[in-house]
């Protein structure tokens, strides 16, 4: 899969998830996926609690999550 493959499964819409970016198809932020991967969980352990989605779809949080940080900056206290 390319990377406007993957990016497409991941909608953002104002009538869903306050607009926030989502796995299309689902109502599972962005943000949570990264969240929940970043703590530590496996790609196994987010699958087994959101059965629904596919391996694809946690890459494309990735994906996304890498897009984001091409173009928006944080301060990172230290």
């Amino acid at each position: 899969m390319d990377r406007n493959e993957i990016l497409a499964r991941i909608s953002i819409d104002p009538n869903i998830c306050f607009g926030k970016p989502c796995i299309r198809g689902h109502r599972v932020w962005v943000s949570l996926i990264l969240d929940f991967l970043a703590s530590g969980d496996s790609i196994p352990d987010i699958l087994k609690n959101y059965p629904g989605l596919e391996v694809a779809d946690i890459l494309a949080c990735i994906a996304y999550g890498a897009e984001m940080s091409r173009e928006h900056y944080i301060e990172i206290g230290g």
